[in-house]
């Protein structure tokens, strides 16, 4: 009886895999050939690199059958009124079929020379009219943290922008994936015993791989992925090289650095870095 129960589970889940994932496709807005860009500052240029959240995003959706080629459009320092002032080369004209907007934490973060929270709601409007006129489907993203404290005084600052992005989501008809309460809820997931201050940043902005992985989460949650899947990404993600970077100092005298070049024949920077390089390969066999 036993191993006949189990044959009928195993009949009935073989049968249910296609309709679950028949039922995913059908819930997810985006589809193979389509293009998306991501329009936004630093931390969206950060995302265009291996294990950055644009690429998590790309990758999630392949893992899905959903094969998509994406726009980087991230520049450092960049407010709205920069973003909506090259919305047209960057974006339109390459011609996506989806774009993601991160915009916000430099408008609050650069203070006097930010950009004011009226012209913000101003730019913001103009560049999803823009991108829409031109046939682009549009996902806003509220602004993460600056500082992974709420009640630090930019978190404070940046409430009534986020605000505004919600209300232009909705008004506008933009999917909205709320990465501000995904990274609130996400820091007050750590255990307390954990060190405060960059648990998902690498200085308070800009995020390192578990950042990332929110980010990419959140979007894809957002682009109608079931949240259980989304979470099993993590698991292929932790293995891309390049998601976590490592620095090395040590100072030596001018003599010292003679020394060493003289006596192996090579630039001591690159004959450290390859000692380096094995012996963390040798340690992760």
């Amino acid at each position: 009886m036993s191993l006949l129960i189990r044959m009928v589970f195993l009949c009935v889940l073989s049968l249910s895999l296609p309709l679950i994932a028949q039922e995913t496709e059908k819930n997810v807005p985006i589809t193979s050939g389509d293009k998306i860009a991501f329009l936004g500052d630093s931390i969206t240029m950060a995302g265009g690199k291996s294990g950055g959240y644009c690429k998590l995003v790309i990758d999630g959706l392949k893992q899905e059958g959903i094969e998509v080629e994406g726009v980087f459009a991230g520049k450092s320092g960049h407010k709205s009124n920069q973003m909506l002032a090259r919305l047209e080369k960057d974006v339109i004209s390459k011609k996506p079929n989806w774009m993601t907007l991160s915009c916000g934490v430099n408008d609050v973060w650069h203070g006097p020379r930010g950009v004011k929270l009226e012209d913000y709601k101003v730019n913001i409007e103009k560049i999803i009219d823009k991108a829409q006129a031109a046939g682009i489907k549009v996902m806003v993203l509220t602004s993460t943290m600056i500082q992974e404290d709420q009640n630090h005084d930019f978190n404070q600052k940046l409430l009534p922008y986020n605000i505004a992005l919600r209300e232009l989501a909705k008004k506008k008809g933009c999917l909205l994936a709320d990465l501000n309460q995904e990274m609130q809820d996400r820091l007050r997931a750590f255990p307390e015993e954990e060190p405060k201050g960059n648990q998902l940043t690498i200085d308070g902005v800009h995020m390192n791989p578990y950042g990332n992985f929110m980010m990419a989460q959140g979007i894809l949650k957002k682009f109608g992925l079931p949240e259980a899947r989304v979470k099993e990404f993590e698991t292929g993600w932790r293995k891309i090289r390049g998601s976590k970077r490592m620095r090395f100092s040590f100072k030596l005298s001018l003599e010292e650095y003679e020394n060493i070049k003289k006596k192996t024949g090579k630039d001591p920077q690159a004959f450290f870095n390859g000692m380096i390089k094995a012996k963390i390969e040798e340690i992760l066999k």
